[in-house]
């Protein structure tokens, strides 16, 4: 390798133990919200540190073919000792800053749908079965006082043709009915005992 090609080694190796130390305390932070689970854990370290592996390696390739050497090591430590003596802590304030922002942006536009969209279209849904259970039932109570208007004159006419007929008709309608009603009894009984032998 010629001294440009190795000085922007050094460089980049540098920068990228810089960046693992940002990246590595970024997935520190959220990592509380898995800690309890061990597979997931697990998969989240070995998956973290792969990535960061070959995202480094993709870098040392693009600059210098992917030559490892030692220095590319010592540079890379360098880098992160560097993030860690100096920019640590800052970066640790910056990032509980970023995500108290994040969260209040997040909460301030949960909150401004819940307003906006939720809540009108919750009324609206409630305001719609109010009002076809209102109609429903006055439906219902036209269609039973129409029906009471219609059906007693015809029933008192058929009481005064009914009267107007010879007793012996009378008797056997009587009887008629009678049996049509036991009937109905027992078709209704029969129903209500068949759906239990058949479970």
């Amino acid at each position: 390798m010629t001294l440009s090609v190795q000085f922007l080694t050094m460089i980049s190796m540098v920068l990228g133990g810089f960046y693992l130390g940002i990246i590595q305390d970024t997935h520190r932070r959220f990592s509380i919200h898995w800690k309890q689970n061990k597979f997931l854990t697990y998969f989240m370290e070995i998956s973290f540190w792969l990535t960061q592996t070959m995202l480094l390696y993709y870098v040392l390739f693009q600059v210098n073919s992917g030559e490892l050497r030692f220095y590319v090591f010592a540079a890379n430590l360098l880098g992160f000792s560097i993030y860690q003596v100096f920019a640590a802590n800052a970066y640790k304030r910056f990032l509980e800053h970023v995500i108290r922002v994040c969260l209040n942006v997040y909460q301030f536009i949960e909150k401004v749908v819940q307003r906006l969209i939720i809540t009108p279209v919750k009324f609206l849904i409630q305001l719609l079965i109010t009002t076809v259970l209102f109609l429903a039932n006055l439906l219902m109570t036209v269609i039973r006082y129409v029906a009471k208007i219609i059906f007693t004159p015809i029933s008192w006419l058929f009481q005064r043709l009914f009267r107007l007929l010879p007793k012996n008709i009378q008797n056997y309608l009587h009887k008629l009915a009678g049996f049509y009603s036991t009937i109905e009894n027992i078709v209704k009984k029969w129903l209500k005992y068949f759906p239990f032998k058949r479970r």
